[in-house]
């Protein structure tokens, strides 16, 4: 069984995407059901796709013998961890690096622990999982490193297998197997200010607050000043999870480029979440794929879903350095990378790839690499994995870390507590005393300072 915590629709983020071919790939050696724990509106030939409420999660995780999930699942329904299913944690993404700027405009005691709180739904996974998988071999060490702090990398991993790559595999994500076509025009002479003659710079997905949209506008500025036929267009201003909030990065993007007059003439905004099925349109209506961040330690363990989008549309790229894909562009003959917030570097790198002698190479460079990240090679681990599953031998043995230990310890103690007599007669006392301290805080109550 194949878990999201993300919509299967029409329009799907990343999770969803790597779900639905995750199920895909396995459907071809087992008996695959995709379920979402949001919605699902998709159906599919191989496999069966379903919404699952908690009823329907627990027959499914009766019948399954392996169930591969990322995200919150385990967090938000921790009885799976309890179960004998093998479990296959997803952890491509490392989302308590994100939360770091996510969270950045939250106040200091929400910040912290929206960051801490997702580090430790990424700690239970990481406890639990039969099989951890990874995007690359760098985010592995970064992942190595905190299976290590947790106890993972012990007696009965090691010497089960020294290299740990049983326990932690690289499954990046991938590209479709199936070339990009198109069946309509999407931006060149369909977009209002969009001609079929200009150049245009697609920046394929939303804008986070660890990106750098930035610095982007501003070249595309200067760039424009010089040739007026260039165009940026942001694929994407309105995330499908109506979990992921609009972020302060996106409105400064919106804010800047309607304050240097780019809006609607150099620089656009696409409102909408394109549909899954229809990106191909846009993609193959532009002239090259980019994508800036900043220079942070998200940056780092990235693996940035949007540039696979360019390599499958053999667009020639242009990134800021110090990610995955820095060397793998420069190596490849990709396109250009750039420093970080670097103004200058970034108009004469996009100068280079649309108007200089090397775009061409660099677009089919990218058309062939892709084919080395089709879906059908980079799931292989895990296909191979779904035909002949086993438990992790640690969890086997039924080894626990001295802090899994102290959990278990104080959950026990704490239902103890709270099926005591004292605690159920104590309960209206309890309730009366919250409601007066959300009261307090509402009215600005607490204790008082010093004026």
């Amino acid at each position: 069984m194949v878990a999201t915590g993300d919509s299967l629709g029409a329009k799907m983020a990343g999770p969803a995407i790597r779900a639905w071919n995750i199920a895909l790939a396995v459907s071809q050696v087992a008996d695959v059901k995709l379920v979402s724990t949001a919605r699902a509106d998709l159906q599919a030939d191989d496999f069966e796709v379903a919404f699952d409420d908690e009823d329907a999660l627990r027959r499914d995780l009766e019948w399954c013998d392996v169930l591969v999930f990322q995200g919150h699942l385990l967090h938000h329904h921790p009885w799976i961890a309890e179960t004998d299913v093998v479990i296959v944690a997803d952890i491509y993404d490392p989302m308590h690096l994100e939360t770091l700027e996510q969270g950045r405009y939250l106040s200091e005691s929400d910040r912290s622990n929206f960051t801490l709180m997702t580090a430790e739904v990424l700690n239970s996974q990481i406890e639990r999982a039969d099989l951890l998988l990874c995007a690359s071999e760098k985010q592995r060490d970064f992942w190595l490193g905190q299976m290590a702090a947790l106890g993972r990398i012990n007696p009965a991993t090691y010497d089960h297998d020294s290299s740990l790559r049983s326990l932690l595999t690289v499954v990046p994500f991938g590209v479709s197997d199936e070339p990009p076509v198109q069946t309509r025009h999407a931006l060149k002479g369909a977009i209002d200010g969009i001609s079929e003659d200009d150049k245009v710079i697609l920046w394929g997905g939303g804008i986070y607050n660890w990106f750098d949209p930035l610095t982007l506008i501003h070249a595309v500025h200067q760039l424009s000043l010089k040739n007026d036929n260039v165009r940026l267009f942001f694929l994407g201003m309105s995330h499908p999870n109506p979990d992921v909030p609009i972020m302060k990065m996106s409105v400064q993007a919106r804010n800047l480029a309607e304050e240097l007059g780019l809006v609607g003439r150099v620089v656009f905004f696409n409102e909408e979440w394109v549909e899954f099925d229809d990106r191909a349109n846009y993609l193959l209506d532009a002239d090259a794929g980019v994508s800036t961040h900043f220079d942070h330690l998200e940056t780092s363990y990235s693996f940035r879903t949007r540039v696979l989008d360019y390599l499958w549309a053999g667009l020639p790229i242009v990134t800021t350095g110090g990610d995955t894909f820095e060397p793998i562009i420069r190596d490849e003959g990709l396109g250009r990378t750039v420093p970080p917030e670097d103004v200058d570097a970034l108009v004469e790198a996009l100068e280079d790839v649309l108007f200089g002698d090397d775009g061409p190479r660099y677009a089919a460079n990218s058309a062939r690499f892709a084919q080395e990240l089709t879906w059908s090679k980079v799931l292989a681990p895990l296909v191979e994995f779904a035909v002949e599953p086993y438990r992790a031998p640690d969890l086997v043995r039924g080894l626990r870390t001295p802090r899994a230990e102290e959990l278990a310890d104080y959950k026990f103690r704490l239902d103890r507590v709270e099926g005591s007599a004292s605690w159920r007669i104590t309960a209206p006392l309890r309730s009366l005393l919250g409601a007066a301290k959300n009261l307090r805080k509402k009215i600005g109550g607490g204790t008082p300072t010093a004026g």
